[in-house]
């Protein structure tokens, strides 16, 4: 029998659906405004994970051009019933203010990996949907319905409807099943039916400290539903020493060994004592990351073995240890296709934007609007996985105006990242430069001492070194000699937990980015890009 160690999705991986399809088990992710929307992951022993599918790669599915920032596509749910995958998802149009604009959607496929279907909408009610197949075969769509009338709490409660797949849209009577506990914040609902009973997970109490997952019964689809006497499931909230913090937005799955296990959103703070506390526990610039729990059976409730609180390691299942091969730390661009670990924010790069085949070998990006901007920018990039790793790329870049710049970027989202760039001054030729910008006040530490590239340099390599938490850039000539650049940027300023006005949910990202406010979209070669984990 495994051990399994948590988090089992590290980096900003939040908001797990887990679904069985006989001995293969997937766990879909929230993407928010990082597109292809929807990251799926696969096991056959609950501890070893792949990446595997984005289903949502396609505009017609997915367009997020101008959505705020933490919009997008929140909480997945997968499931597979009638010979194929079933996925629902919201694309949040609108965070701030009075209303949250969301819109519902399902797509299906047959294979895990395939090419998912087109979407069909099915309400814009609120967010955090899920499908559920009856043992007769009927399907039965819930989500939490925002509120947004001044005098009432926002979080207005649990709503049900039945899906028609024939008509593939929701029919008859839609109503309120469950709203919630003094615990509040209700949303992310999913139902299992098991022993004659009916049983809906929430999650409640928000999605930072305070967070946690709610489990209610009932003999009666429609209810009413009585909580667990223990409730809540699980939460970190009374454990402030707990290394994992944040747990809550759960889902089950009973395995084919017949064993049963809690997937969950968890968050790690960084390990640092003198951090700069305000109303929190830490920083997690990780993101909201997913652990694993295993679940026992009392008086038909789940609890989760030794407590209702997270647990970094854990008893595995009583299945065979099935480990994928180990991808490769560097891309070389010479396939015809990026790794699925890179996205891009918002839209999906056209080939006039971002490409492998007009400089065989790179990643060519064309020059569009700046890091600031949420409509497009040409910015491929990856989520930060560990507290320590090294991402190096190489990058050839001419341009001809202070406008245009490209490098290597460390991003949480519009309002908060830092950027080493090759750009133009007017005086001294081609420099290399660092721009920050920290809840939108921007700075540049090397305003008066950029460094100044030698007119027969083809390429600059640049590197960052994440340690924990600081990080720290450096570049090369050449590719054997490094020069740091002796500035350390605080880890915790790209997190959730950080950046100002609240209702941010992503994570860390790094990356290579080319920008041109001239309009006329000078481009950069990316000869390679490194992300090696220090640990």
């Amino acid at each position: 029998m495994t051990t399994i160690q948590n988090p089992i999705l590290t980096g900003f991986n939040p908001d797990p659906s887990i679904c069985r399809v006989e001995e293969d088990y997937y766990i879909a992710v929230s993407t928010f405004e990082w597109f292809p929307g929807v990251g799926i992951y696969h096991s056959k022993d609950l501890k070893n994970w792949k990446l595997v599918s984005r289903p949502l790669n396609r505009l017609s599915q997915l367009n997020m051009w101008g959505n705020p920032n933490s919009g997008g596509v929140w909480a997945p749910a997968l499931s597979y019933a009638d010979g194929q995958f079933w996925l629902i998802y919201t694309d949040v149009k609108v965070t701030g203010g009075q209303w949250k604009d969301c819109h519902n959607y399902l797509v299906t496929c047959e294979t895990i990996d395939g090419e998912w279907s087109e979407p069909t909408h099915l309400n814009s009610s609120g967010f955090d949907p899920s499908l559920f197949h009856d043992d007769d075969g009927r399907k039965f769509f819930v989500n939490m319905v925002w509120d947004h009338r001044l005098q009432n709490h926002s979080f207005y409660g649990i709503v049900m409807q039945e899906f028609d797949p024939k008509q593939n849209k929701l029919v008859g009577k839609k109503e309120v099943i469950f709203k919630g506990t003094d615990i509040k914040l209700t949303e992310a609902p999913h139902l299992y039916k098991l022993n004659g009973y009916y049983y809906l997970l929430t999650a409640e109490g928000g999605t930072r400290f305070e967070h946690q997952a709610t489990i209610a019964r009932s003999e009666d689809l429609w209810g009413p539903y009585e909580v667990h006497p223990e409730n809540p499931l699980i939460t970190s909230y009374p454990s402030i020493r707990n290394p994992l913090q944040k747990a809550g937005h759960a889902s089950i799955v009973h395995t084919h060994t017949d064993e049963w296990f809690l997937v969950h959103l968890t968050g790690r703070p960084l390990p640092r004592q003198d951090q700069p506390i305000t109303l929190n526990r830490g920083y997690c610039p990780l993101g909201r990351e997913t652990a694993i729990q295993r679940l026992e059976w009392h008086n038909d409730w789940p609890y989760v073995v030794g407590g209702n609180e997270p647990a970094l390691e854990i008893e595995g299942p009583k299945m065979e240890e099935v480990i994928w091969e180990e991808e490769p730390h560097t891309d070389h661009f010479d396939g015809d296709s990026l790794s699925l670990h890179f996205q891009t924010l918002r839209i999906p790069l056209s080939e006039k934007i971002c490409n492998l085949v007009d400089k065989p070998g790179h990643l060519r990006l064309y020059g569009q609007e700046s890091l600031t901007s949420t409509f497009t920018q040409a910015f491929v990039a990856r989520r930060w996985q560990h507290f320590e790793f090294q991402a190096e790329t190489k990058v050839k870049f001419n341009p001809s105006t202070f406008q245009q710049a490209a490098g290597l970027v460390n991003y949480y989202n519009t309002e908060n990242w830092t950027a080493l760039q090759l750009t133009l001054d007017e005086a001294k030729g081609r420099i290399l430069t660092i721009t920050t910008c920290e809840n939108t006040h921007f700075g540049q530490p090397l305003l008066n001492n950029e460094v100044t590239i030698p007119e027969d340099i083809e390429y600059v390599y640049m590197r960052v070194n994440v340690q924990t938490e600081t990080y720290r850039y450096s570049y090369s000539l050449d590719g054997q000699s490094w020069q740091d650049i002796e500035i350390d940027f605080d880890s915790y300023k790209l997190s959730d937990d950080f950046v100002q006005g609240g209702g941010f949910f992503t994570g860390a990202f790094v990356g290579m980015q080319c920008q041109d406010t001239s309009g006329e979209k000078q481009h950069a070669d990316f000869d390679y890009f490194t992300y090696q984990s220090n640990n």
